[in-house]
């Protein structure tokens, strides 16, 4: 609610030197470094979607909706007062809100509905700035947007669902799909015995009578992204081996399916978000693609979710650091506001830099999307796998550190510093955790032709603008060449392949402090990974001033 005036003449004491209020700004239009991937990856067109949605997602009341929306998180109805079963996600009305405001703005869609230039980078810009308000309700509109790349293939059974997701709004009663403005579409693959381990599945799928393409699937799912959507993309065991299906919550009869939710999870942070543990009880499925061939067609989906979590990680820095750089510019000690002391200014700029070269490498990820020729595509796949690696590793210690700067009052719920910390693991986690994505990086290596070539390809763009740069990229070339690399080395292959390509990305796009800084600071042996350590004759003002 707003608050008008607060009294600051108290009895005992004024109150001073403190902050005004974070809100009443456009989130995007302070942001320098995404607005210009934005204009540089994309155009005009996308230029304006942001600094609407950035005036939105910046206001007191939406601002207000995403603190609401967590600390009254989602309940689990599994009955009606008269015991009959409903299985049900009940939200706080803030989630609503969120939720339409969400798809309005068209972040679940836009990348199937338009035809121009970075299209997915819209997806994931458009998601990371909504993040800054509230990450919990991106989880089921991302997994609507992705869920898009699996269903496209199989149009006698997804044309129906495609109708009410392209161009739809947020509808969340619970009724026939011919009824609804629209729907959201999740995902259950996860289960106990198993985990990432997707071929030890004991969902057991049950074809009916007659090659329909229509099963009843017994078993359970572990981890059910967004329980309260419309649909999942699941997988089960067929005769035929492990296979992916639809499963909607509603049957075409207009009965409800027969998906028990069994608890909703109690997680550290996402927490306006539903995630549950389902089991089906002869629930009826529709078969998509092959049996057996499960795991190629639901990879297709989560090949994009990691772009969004991709997105949600810059949106929760960016905030972070919004909030740092505010909380710093507006508080004094020892004579001189925080942001004039010596050491205060460079772990700002250290974190911003951190920040700069997340944007580009996440916006050029993004922009492969896009791509119809093959070097493109096996760039998209790599690049994703290496950036959500390395985001979602740095995120949480970037955020303690803007923590931090704000020294106690940081760690108080007050603050949206702690939800933005107890958030900030989950995207390390989701669609595969580091090992699953470090050997990802390496499968991609070893099984495309094209990976090495494109990788090199896109380094070489910057090739002479930075000595260190050059030197980080012949190494990292040569590691590539012949042998694959153990698997024991992934993770730091995952790192270095992270740290060149942001490199590379900077001294080709960024200002030269920036990029110049970025090179010094982390493409050198003796990096610890800590903030606040910058190379000699970095120039401070120039990367700080960025930083609105």
């Amino acid at each position: 609610m707003p608050r008008f005036a607060p009294s600051t003449s108290l009895e005992t004491h004024d109150v001073t030197n403190q902050p005004a209020e974070f809100f009443g700004r456009n989130l995007y239009l302070t942001d320098a470094a995404l607005r210009e991937a934005v204009l540089r990856e994309a155009g005009p067109w996308l230029d304006r979607r942001m600094a609407a949605l950035g005036e939105i997602v910046g206001s007191e009341a939406v601002l207000e909706w995403g603190e609401l929306a967590n600390r009254f998180p989602p309940e689990l109805v599994a009955f009606d007062r008269y015991g009959r079963r409903l299985d049900e996600a009940r939200f706080h009305p803030a989630y609503h809100s969120l939720m339409a405001l969400a798809m309005d703005h068209n972040i679940h869609d836009l990348a199937w509905t338009t035809k121009e230039p970075g299209r997915h980078l819209g997806h994931m810009a458009l998601l990371a700035l909504f993040t800054q308000a509230e990450a919990g309700t991106m989880c089921p509109i991302n997994m609507t947007y992705a869920s898009v790349a699996a269903l496209k293939n199989f149009p006698d059974v997804a044309n129906p669902w495609l109708a009410k997701v392209l161009g739809g709004k947020y509808d969340f009663a619970l009724k026939p799909i011919a009824e609804k403005k629209g729907v959201t579409l999740g995902m259950a693959m996860t289960e106990k015995q198993g985990g990432s381990d997707l071929r030890s599945n004991t969902t057991r799928a049950i074809p009916l009578e007659g090659d329909s393409g229509l099963y009843r699937l017994v078993g359970h799912k572990f981890f059910c992204s967004a329980p309260m959507s419309d649909a999942f993309l699941t997988l089960a065991q067929a005769p035929g081996g492990l296979t992916c299906f639809l499963v909607p919550r509603i049957t075409p009869e207009g009965a409800r399916n027969g998906i028990q939710l069994m608890r909703l999870k109690d997680k550290l942070g996402n927490r306006s978000n539903a995630s549950g543990e389902i089991e089906y009880h002869d629930a009826l499925a529709f078969r998509l693609g092959e049996e057996g061939r499960g795991v190629p067609v639901i990879i297709a989906m989560v090949h994009h979710t990691r772009l969004g979590a991709m997105g949600s990680t810059l949106g929760q820095m960016r905030m972070a650091l919004a909030q740092a750089v505010h909380h710093v510019k507006n508080r004094r000690a020892f004579q001189r506001k925080l942001i004039d002391q010596p050491l205060m200014r460079a772990v700002i700029a250290d974190l911003a830099l951190e920040y700069e070269a997340a944007v580009a490498l996440a916006a050029r990820a993004a922009r492969s999307f896009d791509g119809d020729d093959d070097s493109e595509k096996v760039f998209s796949r790599l690049s994703v796998a290496v950036g959500k690696y390395w985001l979602t590793k740095r995120g949480p210690n970037f955020i303690f550190e803007c923590m931090e700067c704000h020294g106690g009052v940081g760690y108080c719920e007050d603050t949206p510093l702690p939800r933005l910390f107890r958030e900030s693991p989950v995207n390390a986690i989701w669609e595969g955790s580091g090992n699953v994505i470090a050997l990802d990086i390496l499968r991609t290596l070893q099984r495309e032709p094209l990976a090495r070539d494109a990788l090199k390809a896109e380094l070489d763009k910057a090739r002479g603008g930075d000595a260190r740069l050059d030197m980080a990229t012949k190494q990292l070339l040569e590691e590539l060449e012949g042998s694959p690399p153990a698997e024991i080395r992934a993770r730091k292959l995952a790192e270095r392949m992270a740290l060149t390509l942001q490199g590379a990305l900077l001294v080709r796009n960024a200002p030269s402090a920036v990029a110049e800084a970025f090179c010094g600071a982390r493409l050198k042996s003796e990096w610890t990974g800590s903030y606040g350590i910058l190379p000699d004759g970095a120039d401070i003002d120039a990367i700080i001033e960025r930083q609105g």
